[in-house]
């Protein structure tokens, strides 16, 4: 039987095996291949069924693309996905992770997750509309970018500051990362992202007195960077709970048979079991040490050490966060931007918020739709520069005893093909709803 090309779940597996087949790592420098051949594909599909995409490079090879689509009823509509992916070392997975494999009913590889899963989504739900003359009376901005792996510098950014002109008739976006299940007590609840945490990727500095190692030294710029790290590292941040949260809560409160409040906040966030450690840094401020630098010879005590903090901010609690982390530095350890990224918060009940949630239970009556905070970051942070508001609404059912959050960026990184068809039949819902 030949395949329904108007059913927006037919291709959006094939669409996917063929994005990860593409090496797109980011490196966070220039040493990756780049997203061109990527956004080539990209493009190539969206030109299939009639609908031109705008090339944008700020850098040779760090290629975004910027189309349009639908009608012209209102105000535009931003969808956008990013192609890079973060690197992975083959021999230790499962499945190569630019093979594209599908095992045990799931897809394997890097981006299967994040977020060549929701590239495809959107390009599958598109093309099918596209074929069966369904097109939104909504004007659609789609938008595929670079660099968001290293905080979107050379891709949304490039945009928003260079071309804000292809973006000024939108007021709302959806990306990544909201609309996948977890489970709590038998019940499936489908997080939809309504905000985000700011972010601080710092370069600690400890400067001291070189020397000799074999002498006493007070003045060591190892120890005084040391003792920082450490008080960082053990810090136990306090629970904080912004308007997101507060809503997510009280939807497990209510399954669990109690209230939400900021005293029993952490056992509610146990109740999501494989989701606990991804929910449990969005219910206060986090700042994890990652890199070490310091010294060229055992013997020798060096001027200059240094160590890279990833550090991310609840919205509202900035300055507590930055005031707790320079009592923590102390005196002889000074800090500075490596990227610096605001939060985000956008209104956990509205027309897109509704019209995300009656897509989902149109395909899972049973399932509950409620709000939560990402504690990671997104290109939402700068398309939000421009006035929009953002969700991330990637839809996926997943299984329960799957651990998703440990997917982003981790080894064997897949996705089930049902939830993939599941999540582009949800999206097709979801434009007519928009």
């Amino acid at each position: 039987m030949a395949p329904d090309l108007h059913d927006p779940a037919t291709e959006v597996v094939d669409l996917c095996r063929d994005l990860i087949r593409i090496d797109s790592s980011n490196y966070g420098d220039d040493t990756g291949p780049g997203e061109r051949k990527t956004a080539e594909l990209v493009a190539t599909l969206l030109d299939e069924v009639g609908i031109e995409a705008q090339v944008i490079e700020g850098e040779p090879g760090r290629t975004n693309l910027v189309a349009r689509w639908g009608g012209s009823d209102g105000d535009a509509l931003l969808l956008h996905g990013h192609l890079d992916v973060v690197p992975a070392e083959a021999r230790d997975w499962t499945h190569h992770p630019f093979a594209g494999e599908i095992a045990d009913g799931y897809l394997w590889g890097r981006g299967a997750v994040d977020m060549k899963d929701f590239d495809a989504m959107l390009l599958s739900v598109v093309r099918a509309r596209v074929r069966s003359g369904r097109i939104p009376q909504r004007p659609i901005v789609l938008c595929f970018t670079a660099d968001e792996e290293a905080g979107g510098h050379k891709g949304a950014e490039v945009i928003v500051r260079d071309h804000p002109d292809l973006l000024s008739d939108c007021t709302e976006a959806v990306g990544e990362v909201g609309g996948f299940t977890t489970t709590v007590r038998g019940q499936r609840i489908y997080l939809i992202e309504a905000a985000e945490k700011g972010m601080a990727w710092m370069r600690l500095r400890a400067r001291g007195t070189a020397g000799h190692g074999s002498m006493v030294n007070r003045d060591n710029a190892v120890t005084q960077l040391a003792g920082a790290v450490a008080r960082i590292g053990a810090h136990d941040w306090p629970v904080r709970l912004t308007p997101a949260m507060e809503v997510l809560l009280a939807s497990v409160a209510t399954i669990a048979g109690t209230e939400a409040t900021p005293d029993n906040a952490e056992a509610l966030v146990e109740e999501f079991e494989s989701s606990t450690r991804m929910l449990g840094a969005v219910i206060r401020n986090t700042a994890n040490p990652t890199m070490l630098q310091a010294g060229y010879k055992v013997n020798v005590i060096p001027t200059e050490a240094t160590a890279y903090l990833d550090g991310r901010f609840l919205p509202g609690y900035q300055d507590e966060f930055f005031a707790t982390l320079d009592e923590l530095c102390g005196p002889d350890v000074t800090r500075e931007f490596v990227s610096h990224q605001q939060p985000w918060e956008s209104p956990t009940q509205g027309n897109l918020m509704d019209a995300m949630t009656r897509s989902i239970l149109a395909e899972d009556p049973d399932g509950i739709v409620a709000p939560y905070l990402m504690s990671g970051g997104t290109d939402a942070k700068h398309f939000r520069k421009l006035g929009m508001t953002s969700y991330g609404f990637a839809p996926l059912r997943l299984p329960a005893e799957l651990d998703f959050g440990a997917l982003f960026h981790g080894v064997d990184e897949r996705v089930p093909t049902d939830a993939l068809e599941f999540g582009a039949r949800v999206f097709d819902r979801f434009l007519d709803e928009v």
